[in-house]
């Protein structure tokens, strides 16, 4: 069984994570990891026997495929870098800052004939792919994304943070289909960066949403939920749950949960990467879907902004 040589760039809290399911998968062989903290760099080369560096540079030679989890405004530097050398690449979500980058880099990737793969995680979640599985015509979409409070994330706002993960659930539920109508309110609450956002979307097929995120809330919560008619879809992927309830034609409602608490989609997720490179097929979640999820996500972010600087000076005034 040939496997694939990957390397790792980036090894900070979900970095590690990657490299240790790397490390485990029969297909892939992992060859390298890469970061600019050379303490890190070195445990986790020293853990598993494999070359280290704080230059990713160094292991462009080295491996046929390269897992991006570095800070999203370091993304686009790095896999431009790694798609001009021929590496297939995985590239944690977002796929750049700027929609503008991330064209660029699907562009070259589909010019190079590699495999540009993005990581939306929840679409590997059990609960999610049985929703998706399931919904044939959603009508109206309800999500919120709500987390605590941490310093790690800081270099995005909440939209690239948190809301596109449903933003990239809603266009693979609704695929094809373009937004006619976005109305979107948000604020800077503990950091410089939008910490809280929420938007209506209204597609041209009528399906409607509201999305809310948050990452300023006390309580966690991870839940997607869709209606259609007749039915009703819940995913919560925190509680690792589907719940759904379907109406017979006697107009009874019948309730029923799945839960999934074994499951592993990072594992999933990244298998899959490798599985698309080593069998020629698409990604899962192309590049180029991973682009339709950032050019919502930026008009959401620039309807915001534009609210929040038209009425900046009523704002300062109630403070």
């Amino acid at each position: 069984m040939r496997r694939l040589r990957v390397a790792v760039i980036g090894i900070g809290h979900l970095g590690r994570f990657h490299v240790e399911k790397f490390a485990r998968m029969p297909e892939a062989q992992l060859v390298g990891v890469a970061d600019i903290v050379e303490e890190r760099a070195r445990q986790a080369g020293e853990k598993y026997g494999i070359f280290w560096t704080t230059d990713f540079r160094e292991l462009l030679p080295r491996a046929e495929a390269l897992s991006v989890v570095t800070p999203t405004v370091t993304h686009y530097r790095i896999a431009r870098e790694g798609l001009a050398a021929g590496k297939h690449l995985f590239v944690e979500k977002p796929l750049t800052e700027h929609p503008e980058t991330a064209a660029e880099l699907v562009e070259l990737a589909e010019k190079t004939g590699v495999i540009l793969q993005v990581g939306h995680i929840e679409r590997f979640q059990p609960s999610v792919k049985a929703l998706l599985q399931r919904v044939k015509h959603p009508l109206f979409v309800e999500a919120h994304r709500l987390s605590p409070f941490s310093p790690r994330a800081l270099d995005v706002d909440v939209i690239l943070d948190l809301m596109i993960h449903d933003l990239d659930l809603l266009l693979a539920l609704n695929p094809g289909q373009r937004v006619k109508a976005l109305l979107a309110a948000g604020a800077p609450v503990l950091s410089p960066r939008l910490d809280i956002a929420s938007v209506r979307l209204v597609f041209e097929n009528g399906l409607s949403a509201n999305l809310t995120a948050s990452r300023i809330s006390l309580s966690p919560q991870r839940r997607f939920r869709v209606f259609e008619r007749g039915g009703y879809f819940s995913a919560d992927t925190l509680k690792r749950r589907f719940f759904w309830v379907r109406m017979d034609e006697k107009g009874h409602l019948h309730p029923e949960e799945q839960s999934f608490p074994q499951a592993d989609p990072l594992y999933e997720e990244l298998h899959s990467f490798v599985r698309a490179v080593l069998n020629g097929s698409p990604p899962p979640v192309s590049g180029r879907e991973g682009l339709k999820a950032l050019e919502l996500a930026h008009r959401i972010k620039l309807e915001i902004e534009e609210h929040l600087r038209q009425h900046r000076g009523a704002l300062l005034e109630d403070r």
